[in-house]
């Protein structure tokens, strides 16, 4: 078979991401072009009711209240997610996302006209919501429907999209476009848009054929799947893995995420993704942006300059993402994350020396701008895309939802979590706070090289027996039926 996808699944690939990552992204960073527009809003809304100005404490709680609504919403939607996945399917789950989406854009949109800022708290409820679900389900549909040669790069797309969401969002924020402050309102429900493309698009391509064989036991379904997604001539080795995988989980479950804890057999995996998922959020990534301004400011960019900075950290996001995608499947995932690690560490180092001398010398503003684009660089080449492939690849079809779930979970608390801290981080330790964040990469890196194996080209019961194998030795009992299963077939 050909190690270059087929036409239909990279445009299946193109129809999930679009209501899904790109969606996330894009609603990551819409929200900061119009911060003191609806900090205005907010005010004379309130002058109007009360005829009073708002304090500055209760303004501050409303806007960060809107702010962090994203951040519950993102919370709840991943296990609304991980359990539409296994009701309706995916594509299904995909589908009924766009919902919430539109439900947002909807209230968000509205919110100006009817003079209620409570439409904004719910609207970024909502679309929290749904970017929860997609972060979720996305890629555990684009990690099924790809064949194995090829399953990285497809996974990757999910991190591309992302990316690109976020740098859209950099750009129609522009003053150019609807940054400016009369048109927050439109800025905020063209959420809606991406949502309508995936309605448009995504039905003309089928279910997982992973969930239609093993979860809804539909052969004829799967072989049709398949038949679109890998072409004619091309899906039988696929279809062979999958009714392995098939025959091995019969009678068995979709576990629920708190079965997967006493799963003694998943230990490993759920260890790894709990570590991966919460250190992709805690490893310094948002304490750079956090100083990216003030590194552009001191590099001598103007003040209204700075958002077209801003933009090419997007720029780098994206290129980085797409540059993993083309490399994951030749250098494998293993290699790929802990060179990223590898180098943020390093960045981190130079980082905090360059922030420390900052007014000593004339070139140090210079060295930090370099130092915060070689971060974005380093975080996007290893921990920014493969994280989700490995979330994927660790489990099997009954365990991924579940995984997915827990993942989710750590993901969107961790990012919850460096939200609140942060602030007091930087105040406490200054620069010095990526002293923290170099012992946090550094320990990441550690842990994967010691205990992740390298999963490129593997099927998933292969990479399931691979753990199952560390536990064997490292208790001396019997190898379980997963593995004779696949030994015998």
């Amino acid at each position: 078979m050909s190690t270059f996808p087929n036409k239909s699944l990279l445009l299946a690939a193109c129809a999930a991401c679009i209501g899904g990552t790109f969606q996330y992204g894009y609603n990551v960073s819409i929200i900061n072009a119009p911060t003191k527009s609806i900090q205005n809003f907010i005010n004379q809304t309130w002058l109007e009711r009360y005829q009073t100005d708002i304090s500055e404490q209760a303004l501050t709680l409303l806007w960060s209240t809107i702010v962090s609504m994203f951040t519950l919403g993102g919370f709840v939607g991943t296990y609304i997610g991980g359990t539409l996945s296994i009701k309706i399917g995916r594509k299904g789950t995909l589908l009924a996302n766009n919902s919430f989406a539109i439900i947002a854009a909807l209230l968000m949109g509205l919110s100006q006209h009817t003079e209620k800022f409570e439409l904004l708290i719910v609207g970024r409820f909502l679309i929290g919501v749904n970017a929860g679900i997609a972060i979720c389900v996305q890629p555990l549909y684009l990690g099924e429907i790809a064949p194995t040669a090829v399953r990285g790069a497809m996974v990757m797309a999910t991190s591309i999209f992302l990316t690109g969401g976020i740098l859209t969002g950099q750009v129609i924020g522009l003053n150019e476009l609807l940054g400016k402050e009369e048109y927050w309102p439109i800025l905020l429900s063209t959420t809606c848009i991406p949502a309508f493309l995936q309605l448009l698009i995504l039905p003309h391509f089928p279910e997982s054929p992973r969930y239609l064989l093993i979860d809804k036991e539909d052969d004829e379904g799967c072989k049709n799947a398949l038949k679109q997604l890998h072409g004619e001539d091309s899906f039988h080795s696929e279809r062979e893995e999958m009714e392995k995988e098939r025959i091995v989980a019969i009678g068995v479950q979709a576990k629920k995420p708190w079965e997967l804890f006493t799963d003694h057999s998943l230990r490993w995996q759920l260890l790894t993704i709990i570590l991966l998922n919460s250190v992709q959020q805690l490893n310094g990534i948002n304490a750079i942006y956090f100083y990216a301004g003030y590194v552009f400011s001191e590099s001598g960019i103007p003040s209204d300059k700075i958002p077209y900075a801003t933009v090419g950290t997007g720029v780098c996001e994206c290129i980085t993402a797409l540059t993993c995608g083309m490399l994951i499947e030749c250098l494998g995932r293993k290699v790929l994350i802990m060179g990223g690690y590898a180098l943020m560490s390093i960045c981190c180092v130079s980082f905090t020396v360059t922030l420390t001398f900052q007014d000593a010398n004339p070139f140090a503003p210079y060295i930090s701008m370099a130092c915060v684009f070689a971060f974005i660089l380093s975080f996007g080449l290893g921990p920014g895309g493969v994280t989700n492939t490995l979330t994927t690849e660790l489990f099997t079809q009954t365990t991924r939802p579940a995984a997915y779930m827990i993942a989710g979970s750590v993901n969107w608390f961790s990012f919850f979590l460096i939200g609140m801290i942060f602030p007091f981080i930087v105040i406490g330790l200054k620069q010095y706070c990526f002293l923290v964040f170099l012992v946090i990469c550094c320990l990441a890196g550690t842990y994967i090289f010691f205990v992740v194996p390298e999963t490129k080209n593997k099927t998933f019961l292969e990479i399931h027996n691979e753990f199952q194998s560390r536990d064997k030795k490292l208790s001396g009992t019997d190898v379980p039926r997963t593995t004779l299963s696949l030994t015998h077939l």
